[in-house]
């Protein structure tokens, strides 16, 4: 493994950690969104400005999440057999979302009941929970894992019969033909956007300013976010098939990247405003212009902020080694803790900054701690996140192909 391409994916790592901590921010921040309810609670300091918090990380992080975790997928399928592949998803992405969805569910669920009851007056509305359906299973935030899963029962196939019907890898060398146009040119990220374009353009009851519209109910995902993250991972698989060269341009393009980035977001909140429009999207030019603004402004963040990474990152760092490592289970613990935080300050007189400044801080906290005492060194650890690297290959600072998860 090169020195170049092992700081490469040193740097990916630190941009898979920052899409799931991001998520944190995320959700913190939704409480303080003014304008009608959209979530559990809204904070007494609800503003304006608390919607970018929520508006600009929702258009690109899971989509460079996904990105990130088809690249990393394809990289470990490189040193690994399907079986054995296989074997490794189940144990780190499946099981996870089938042991931990129901504690997860049940911590979440008592936190909604206690924000409804505090709402009303100490007492809870006298109403029955709506039946468990196909349709209205609520995977919660773990909707990432359900998806990725479903993403690698389709790539796994695939990869198997390319390499039993096509041993001369001619499709590969079609794929990597169109990846290295693409990746050198502006029509990289035109042609990414096409897809989730074309949806956000003719999706009825499409709710523009809220994007992708988030899979975390059914077990049938809706069709825009399977058109776009299904584009991002198999963009990412298609990537680490030409690794240094597409990684060599987004790093010499991410300023270029980032400002289209910043302008194409400027031009989707100049069509819908700042705070959330909770009404579908009119057909028209409006709608047009805003499709392909949003569906651009998505690639342009994620290749701008992968490009950066690429400079930031560019020495082994153990800080974010760590944050790297914990990254996985901060997300899964999350929702729960932000949740009651979010509504046993929502009444409390002090300013939002600070509210959201102490729910994030103190979740991280919280959470950094528990991933230290009763996972790190575990097999919790071991489970989530495969293999603690050697000390040569920590203090070398090479990233270990067996931790590159989702």
């Amino acid at each position: 493994m090169s020195s170049e391409t092992s700081t490469r994916l040193h740097a990916l790592d630190a941009v898979r950690a920052i899409a799931l901590l991001l998520g944190v921010v995320l959700h913190a921040s939704m409480s303080f969104i003014p304008g009608p309810p959209v979530w559990i609670v809204q904070d007494n300091a609800a503003a304006t400005e608390f919607s970018l918090l929520f508006y600009v990380p929702h258009m690109f992080r899971m989509v460079l999440f996904f990105l990130i975790a088809g690249y990393f997928a394809r990289f470990v399928l490189e040193r690994r057999s399907l079986a054995r592949f296989a074997l490794d998803r189940g144990q780190r992405i499946l099981l996870p979302l089938v042991t931990l969805w129901l504690p997860i569910f049940i911590a979440i669920a008592s936190v909604f009941l206690w924000g409804v009851a505090k709402a009303n007056g100490g007492e809870l509305p006298d109403q029955e929970a709506p039946p468990l359906t196909v349709g209205t299973f609520p995977l919660t935030h773990l909707w990432f894992l359900y998806l990725l899963t479903g993403f690698y029962l389709v790539s796994l196939p695939l990869t198997a019969l390319m390499r039993m019907f096509d041993r001369k890898d001619r499709t590969g060398s079609l794929i990597d033909a169109a990846t290295r146009v693409l990746a050198t040119t502006p029509l990289g990220a035109v042609a990414l956007a096409l897809p989730a374009f074309a949806w956000f353009a003719t999706a009825p009851f499409w709710m523009q300013w809220f994007g992708i519209p988030t899979p975390d109910t059914g077990l049938v995902p809706n069709n825009g976010a399977l058109i776009a993250y299904g584009t991002a991972f198999a963009a990412g698989w298609a990537v680490r098939r030409n690794s240094d060269l597409v990684l060599s341009a987004w790093k010499r393009s991410w300023h270029i990247n980032l400002a289209a980035a910043i302008a194409l977001t400027i031009v989707c909140l100049s069509i819908t405003g700042i705070e959330p429009l909770l009404m579908p999207a009119q057909p028209g030019t409006d709608r047009l212009i805003y499709s392909a603004a949003y569906a651009l402004g998505i690639w342009t963040w994620t290749f701008g902020l992968t490009g950066l990474a690429l400079h930031v990152f560019s020495r082994a760092s153990r800080t974010w080694r760590y944050l790297a490592d914990a990254s996985y289970w901060v997300y899964l613990m999350h929702l729960p803790l932000v949740m009651a935080l979010q509504i046993a300050l929502s009444d409390v007189a002090l300013p939002g900054v600070l509210k959201l400044t102490l729910i994030v801080v103190f979740s991280m906290v919280l959470l950094l701690a528990s991933y230290q005492i009763g996972v790190r060194h575990t097999w919790l650890g071991l489970w989530l996140n495969g293999r603690r690297p050697r000390q040569d290959e920590r203090s070398s600072g090479l990233p270990v192909a067996d931790k590159a998860s989702a």
